[in-house]
């Protein structure tokens, strides 16, 4: 992916901290907050802010091309991937993954003459890796 044209065709100018951003979360696909974005890019680029980073995400959740993933009520996520997912979150090591549904093959019989304007799927439990330990 060419992240300055996916900005620019996005009309988010595709200044260096936005590419950065962006191509972390892109890249990374660790479903970072603020903090750890700042934390990761501050010594690579000295004059980021903590601000900067969540006005930058505020602006790519706003142009549809990043959301937000809250599965605790303190701590807000964020994911390049807006197509429809779930996310399974490991309550020792704190780990988040994808997993890809189906939300075709849900039965929203249930649901009569609504509009769904957002779905969250989240599963939290223990991840492979801290079941062993």
């Amino acid at each position: 992916m060419n992240i300055p044209n996916y900005l620019a065709e996005n009309d988010i100018k595709p200044s260096y901290q936005r590419i950065r951003i962006f191509e972390y979360l892109y890249h990374e696909m660790n479903h970072p907050t603020v903090d750890l974005i700042y934390k990761t890019l501050a010594p690579e680029i000295p004059t980021l802010s903590k601000t900067t980073v969540y006005n930058t995400l505020k602006l790519f959740v706003d142009k549809g091309i990043t959301s937000t993933v809250t599965i605790e009520n303190n701590e807000v996520r964020y994911d390049a991937i807006v197509t429809h997912h779930g996310h399974f979150k490991c309550n020792v090591c704190g780990i988040i993954v994808d997993i890809p549904l189906n939300f075709n093959q849900l039965n929203l019989n249930e649901l009569k003459d609504v509009t769904i304007e957002q779905t969250q799927v989240h599963l939290i439990g223990k991840c492979n890796k801290c079941l062993t330990i």
